[in-house]
């Protein structure tokens, strides 16, 4: 006697499942199409789909214009990553089908994985088309552009959407929402998605996301809140570290932020950023020795952190140690890492030890960039004023005062130049 799909499915779920295919080979012997159909379903939920994959396509030989066969031909193909073949499966849907747009988003889908975008765009845009009133593809739509980073193109979609009560199969609306509120900067609308969406599903991503966003509008307190939740949850989510350093600095905890830096080196004890982090902190602290270290610890990992540099080099000038400044800017430089802020570190330091010639060097390389800066002006008119440049540090000063014409001591400084001069 035949057993029945559902005594066999009763065994599966028992355990028996050696059992259980071996009664389902036998199903399948006699089986009609409907049962087959059946049968290709109750494979896929086994994963077996290497028995479903043979099954659909025998059903599709009978039933060659079946859109939603040729479609779950597709998923199975997918699946498997045979992506080339699951396309040419979707393509062969008609476009008066039912399946048609479940197949057209499948298409976008597969088009951009291959990197190609602007098909799949044009696959979902003639699917919206043809259903322009279609949740799923107004929603498909929205999120292939949150996916592309496209995020102002992504909202009107997604807020159709929403109006239309739509959800996606594994929820999230109202997260992609708030995603795309906070890259476009529109933080006070994206928080109360992100507070709905979080309290529907935890998502590390989106809690990270509601940090950042709180962090933004300075509502320090609310970003403390969200990145601590997103470290009890996954301790090793390190981008989090630098974000609630910044959130416990804005609360004026330094204590609380400096413990947050050095669990963060616990996780990803070669984080360059963590390193310099908790160097500025010990240096507010008041621990100049530890600062340093940390400082010198960044940059032993990554060269390239112009903040460890800047921060060690003006630690340094505090200090009066003009010898260390030379030592790193010299290294830095023989490695392939300029940056105008090391030149006039670099300046200062060697017109502290009166070598005025090179410093004017060091400034007028750095000049190019810092022009638009008042303070590198002033500094590097009264170096001009040291060498005896008198009209060349009047006309720096002058740069100077129109970018900050309340400056009263650079207003007599030049008045008595120009006093001079007559």
């Amino acid at each position: 006697m035949k057993k029945s799909l559902e005594d066999i499915i009763q065994v599966i779920q028992e355990g028996d499942i050696e059992e259980g295919l071996k009664s389902l080979e036998q199903y399948e012997k006699s089986a009609d199409h409907q049962e087959k159909y059946d049968l290709v379903q109750l494979y896929e939920e086994l994963g077996r789909l290497d028995k479903a994959k043979p099954l659909i396509e025998e059903l599709i030989n009978y039933y060659p214009e079946e859109g939603e066969l040729l479609t779950m031909a597709a998923e199975i193909a997918i699946d498997m990553d045979e992506e080339d073949e699951a396309i040419e499966w979707l393509l062969e849907v008609n476009e008066e089908d039912e399946a048609f747009l479940r197949a057209q988003m499948l298409l976008a889908d597969l088009y951009q994985l291959q990197g190609l975008d602007e098909v799949a765009e044009k696959k979902l845009k003639d699917a919206l088309q043809k259903a322009p009133d279609e949740p799923v593809l107004l929603a498909g739509l929205g999120d292939y552009y949150l996916d592309r980073g496209d995020f102002a193109k992504s909202i009107p979609y997604l807020k159709q959407a929403e109006r239309m009560g739509f959800e996606f199969p594994e929820g999230g609306l109202d997260l992609r929402l708030a995603e795309a509120y906070s890259a476009t900067g529109e933080f006070e609308t994206a928080l109360p998605y992100y507070r709905k969406g979080l309290n529907e599903k935890t998502d590390p991503h989106a809690m990270f996301g509601n940090g950042y966003t709180a962090l933004q509008i300075e509502d320090y307190d609310l970003a403390v809140k969200s990145f601590n939740k997103l470290k009890e949850a996954d301790p090793d989510f390190v981008t989090l570290y630098p974000y609630l350093i910044r959130a416990y600095e804005g609360l004026e905890k330094y204590e609380l932020a400096l413990k947050t830096a050095e669990q963060g080196l616990s996780v990803d004890e070669y984080n360059d950023t963590l390193f310099t982090e908790a160097g500025k902190l010990q240096l507010a602290l008041g621990n100049e020795k530890v600062a340093e270290e940390r400082f010198r610890e960044a940059l032993s990992i990554n060269p390239g952190n112009q903040e460890a540099a800047t921060s060690a080099l003006a630690l340094w000038l505090e200090q009066e140690d003009f010898e260390a400044i030379e030592d790193l800017v010299t290294y830095l430089k023989d490695i392939g890492e300029e940056d105008a802020s090391f030149d006039w570190y670099h300046g200062k330091a060697l017109w502290e030890k009166e070598d005025f010639q090179n410093a004017s060097q060091a400034y007028e390389k750095a000049s190019a960039s810092f022009m638009g800066n008042e303070e590198f002006l002033e500094d590097y008119g009264k170096l001009l004023l040291e060498l005896g440049h008198r009209d060349q540090a009047l006309q720096i000063f002058k740069k100077a005062f129109l970018l900050d014409p309340s400056n009263e001591s650079l207003q007599i400084l030049i008045n008595e130049l120009e006093d001079n001069f007559l």
